[in-house]
C-alpha cells in the first residue's frame, strides 16, 4: 500500500505533498532529505515508503543552507595548493616524498583489523560539541581517549575508540552492535539531541565519516555531509504530536586503493548511509538471537527505513551495521580531493576576480592621482624663491612643522602598532604554510596549533616595533611599553575567552577547554610570548630612532575649521568600507566553514584576498591622510590607524547579519558564543588592518616631507 508522504521544510514554511499511487523513491540514507526553492538543487528528492496504516509527516533534519554553503565553502585543493607545492618540492633534490606527522599512509592487507574511532557530536544549531559517549550509545569494553593536539582540544574534538569491528576487505552484513533499553532519562537525552540536529562524527584511518548526497541537478556530482544525524522528527497522520526517530542501523562503505605490486591496500574513503529501522526477532533476546528484519545468513539487508524506530520510554533500541568494501581508482595522495571538491568553483572564481579587478582599478587610479598631484605640489613648492611666497601657500606644506608632533596617548598607539606587527607576522607565515599544503584538513587541528605557536613566536617583533616607535616619540620607559604590548591584547582576549569557556562548561559540552589545556595556553603566554616581547623591546629601544625629515615647531599650529566631510568620525567610517569590501566575499566562506561545520581549504584564494586587503588598507589610508593634511589638520597618527582599522566594525556587523540570516541558532548561550568569538575575531582584524594603514601613512608622510626644501 502506497501512502501519502508529506515533507515539511522549516525554513521555507511550506509543504510538498506527493500524489497517491505514485511510486516515490528516496535515497535510503535516512528518512529526511533537504531541498530549497532558492538552491540549485530544487527538485524534490524521492523515496519509496510503504508503512501500513501509517502516515508520517517528515520534518527536515538538515539545515536549509547546508548544501547551499557546502558547494561554496570547500574548494578543490589542486587549484590552490598544488602549484606552489610542486614548485617548492621541485627545489628539493634527492627527496622522493615527505609526509607530515600523523598523516603518513598506512598499508593494510586483507584480514587486517581496522580501527574505527568516534569523535564529538556536533550541531550547527547550538555550536556546542559533546563527546560521543555523552549519549548511551554502544560502548567498547574500555573507552580509550586518543591523544589530541592543542588545536583539536580547542576545537572540542574528543577522539575515542569504538565498538565497531572492521576487517579489511571482509564485508559484514547486519552485525548487531548492542541492545539497550530506553528509560525516561535516555529518551530525553536522545530527543534533545535529535531536536538540535546533532550529528555523529567518526574517523577511519584519519578520514572523517561522510554521508554522500547526490546532487539532483548534476548526475555526476556528489556532495558530502560530515557525519550522520542521530535521528529525525516526524508526525503520525492525524496527530500533531511530534515523534522522534533514531538512526540505529548504519551501512558503512570503505573505499580502498589496491597496490598491484605489493597487494596491499590503502583506505581512500569512509562513507555511511544511516537508517531508522525497527528490528524484529523471535523469542527472547540473547547474544545469539537472530534478527528477522535483516539476516546475514538469508542475505536479507536493510535497504530503506520503511519501519522507522521511534524513541519511546521502556522500548528497546537494537544498534546494527553493515560494512561494504569498494575498490577505488583514487590514490591515497588524492583521497581528500572528493571531500574538498567544490563543483561551483566558477562562481567563486568570478566573485574573487571581479573583486580583484575592481579593487586594483580603484587603487591604480588612486595611486596615479596621488603621484601626479604630489609631484606637481612638491615641484611648485620647491621653486618658490622667497619666504613671502611660501607663506601664501596653503595645504599640506604649511603643517610641516607640526606633522611629526607626538600624538596624544602615544604609549597606547605604540602598543597597538606592536600588536599589529605580531598579528601581521603570524598571518603571513600561516598563509605560506597553508598554501604549501602543510595545514591541510588531514592534519586535524594543525591550523589552530600553528597559529597559536606563530603568535607567541612573533612576540619578538611586537616588542621591537612598539619600543622603537616609542623611542621616536622621545619616550624613555621602554619596559612599560614592552609590558603593555605583552599583556594588553592577550589579556582582553583571554578574559572574553574565559567567560565563553565558562558558559560552555556550564552546558557540560566537550568544547570547554580543560584545565590542563588552559594551563598550556597560559604557559605559552607567560613562558614564551612575554619573554620574547621583552627581548624584542630591548633590541628595538637600543636601536637608534628614526629622525624626522623636518623639524617640529615648539608651539603647535592652530588647526582651521574643517569641512563636514573631513570630520574625524565620518572619514574614519568611510575609510573602512573599501578594505571590508575586499574581503567580505571570502568572509562568507570562512564564516560558513566555522559555523556550518565545513572544511575550509581555499588558502590560495585567501592569500590573494589578503594581498588585496594590504593594498586597499594602505591606499585608502594614504588618500584620506593626504586630504587631511591638505586641510591643514596634522593630527594624523591615530586617524591613520583608525581609518583602515574601522573595517573591523563592518566585519562585526556582517557577522551579526550572517547570524540572523544564515544560522538557525535560537539558544541564548549559543548566540553569546557566536557574538563572543566574532568579537575576538573583529578585535584582531582591527589591530591587523589598523597597523597596515598606520605604517602606510607613516611612510607616506616621511616620503613627501623629506622631498621638501625647507631651511
Amino acid at each position: 500500500m502506497r501512502t501519502h508522504v508529506t515533507r515539511r521544510i522549516n525554513h521555507h514554511k511550506r509543504t510538498v505533498s506527493e500524489q497517491r499511487g505514485t511510486e516515490i523513491r528516496f535515497p535510503p540514507a535516512s528518512l529526511g532529505f533537504w531541498w530549497s526553492s532558492s538552491s540549485p538543487y530544487n527538485t524534490p528528492p524521492k523515496r519509496s515508503l510503504s508503512v501500513s496504516k501509517l502516515k508520517i509527516i517528515i520534518k527536515d533534519s538538515f539545515s536549509t543552507i547546508i548544501m547551499e554553503s557546502q558547494s561554496r565553502s570547500i574548494h578543490n585543493k589542486r587549484s590552490t595548493a598544488m602549484i606552489p607545492a610542486l614548485l617548492f618540492l621541485s627545489l628539493i633534490h634527492g627527496v622522493h616524498c615527505f609526509y607530515l606527522p600523523g598523516v603518513a599512509p598506512e598499508d593494510f592487507q586483507k584480514g587486517d583489523p581496522l580501527k574505527v574511532k568516534v569523535n564529538k557530536l556536533t550541531s550547527i544549531k547550538t555550536q556546542l560539541p559533546y563527546s560521543y559517549y555523552s549519549l548511551p550509545f554502544c560502548t567498547p569494553e574500555k573507552i580509550v581517549d586518543s591523544a589530541e593536539n592543542l588545536g583539536e582540544v580547542l576545537r572540542g574534538d574528543r577522539i575515542e575508540n569504538s565498538p565497531y569491528a572492521f576487517t579489511m576487505q571482509e564485508p559484514q552484513l547486519c552485525t548487531v552492535l548492542c541492545r539497550i533499553m530506553i528509560d525516561a532519562k535516555t529518551a530525553k537525552q536522545f530527543k534533545v539531541k535529535i531536536d538540535d540536529e546533532y550529528r555523529v562524527n567518526m574517523i577511519l584511518d584519519n578520514l572523517p565519516l561522510v554521508v554522500p548526497i547526490k546532487r539532483l541537478d548534476q548526475a555526476s556530482n556528489t556532495v558530502y555531509q560530515l557525519g550522520y544525524h542521530i535521528g529525525l522528527k516526524g508526525q503520525y497522520a492525524g496527530n500533531k504530536e511530534e515523534k522522534y526517530f533514531i538512526h540505529n542501523h548504519l551501512a558503512f562503505t570503505v573505499k580502498y586503493h589496491r597496490d598491484l605490486r605489493t597487494g596491499s591496500s590503502r583506505i581512500v574513503g569512509f562513507e555511511v548511509k544511516p537508517y531508522s529501522i525497527k528490528h524484529e526477532y523471535e523469542g527472547k533476546w540473547s547474544e545469539k538471537t537472530r534478527l528477522t528484519t535483516c539476516d546475514p545468513h538469508a542475505k536479507r539487508t536493510v535497504v530503506n527505513s520503511n519501519t522507522p524506530l521511534e524513541v519511546e520510554v521502556n522500548k528497546e533500541i537494537i544498534f546494527s551495521y553493515d560494512v561494504e568494501y569498494q575498490e577505488s581508482d583514487v590514490k591515497w595522495a588524492s583521497r581528500w580531493g572528493s571531500y574538498l571538491l567544490m563543483s561551483d568553483d566558477q562562481i567563486h572564481w568570478f566573485s574573487i576576480v571581479n573583486s580583484l579587478m575592481i579593487v586594483l582599478f580603484l587603487t591604480g587610479m588612486v595611486a596615479m592621482i596621488m603621484l601626479r598631484t604630489l609631484y606637481r605640489d612638491i615641484s611648485k613648492y620647491n621653486e618658490l624663491e622667497t619666504q613671502e611666497e611660501a607663506l601664501e601657500e596653503t595645504g599640506w606644506k604649511l603643517v610641516h612643522g607640526d606633522v611629526f608632533r607626538p600624538p596624544s596617548n602615544s604609549d597606547l598607539l605604540c602598543v597597538y602598532v606592536g600588536t599589529g606587527v605580531q598579528f601581521l607576522g603570524m598571518v603571513l607565515v600561516t598563509m605560506i604554510f597553508a598554501v604549501l599544503g602543510f595545514l591541510s584538513p588531514s592534519n586535524r587541528g594543525g591550523l589552530m596549533t600553528a597559529m597559536l605557536l606563530l603568535w607567541v613566536s612573533m612576540g619578538i617583533f611586537a616588542g621591537y616595533a612598539s619600543t622603537n616607535l616609542y623611542k621616536m616619540f622621545k619616550g624613555a620607559e621602554w619596559k612599560k611599553i614592552a609590558a603593555k604590548t605583552a599583556f594588553m591584547f592577550p589579556a582582553i582576549v583571554f578574559v572574553i575567552f574565559f567567560v565563553l569557556n565558562a558558559l560552555i562548561w556550564g552546558q557540560k559540552s566537550s568544547g570547554a577547554v580543560p584545565f590542563g589545556t588552559m594551563f598550556a595556553l597560559v604557559f605559552l603566554w607567560f613562558g614564551i610570548s612575554v619573554p620574547l616581547v621583552i627581548v624584542g623591546g630591548y633590541v628595538g629601544f637600543k636601536k637608534p630612532a628614526m629622525e624626522d625629515p623636518v623639524k617640529t615647531n615648539k608651539i603647535p599650529r592652530q588647526i582651521p575649521e574643517q569641512a563636514w566631510y573631513m570630520n574625524p568620525i565620518f572619514s574614519i567610517l568611510i575609510g573602512g568600507i573599501l578594505p571590508f569590501g575586499a574581503v567580505f566575499i571570502e568572509l562568507f566562506f570562512i564564516l560558513t566553514s566555522i559555523w556550518l561545520n565545513q572544511f575550509y581549504y581555499m588558502f590560495g584564494f585567501l592569500l590573494l584576498v589578503f594581498i588585496i586587503l594590504l593594498i586597499t588598507c594602505a591606499e585608502i589610508t594614504i588618500v584620506l591622510c593626504y586630504f587631511q593634511l591638505c586641510s591643514e589638520d596634522y593630527k594624523w597618527w591615530w586617524r591613520s590607524y583608525l581609518t583602515s582599522g574601522s573595517s573591523a566594525l563592518y566585519l562585526f556587523l556582517y557577522a551579526a547579519f550572517y547570524f540572523f540570516t544564515k544560522l538557525e541558532i535560537t539558544k541564548l548561550v549559543s548566540g553569546i558564543l557566536d557574538f563572543g568569538y566574532m568579537l575576538i575575531a573583529s578585535y584582531a582584524f582591527f589591530v591587523l588592518t589598523g597597523t597596515i594603514g598606520f605604517y602606510a601613512c607613516f611612510c607616506f608622510t616621511r616620503l613627501i616631507y623629506s622631498s621638501l626644501k625647507i631651511d
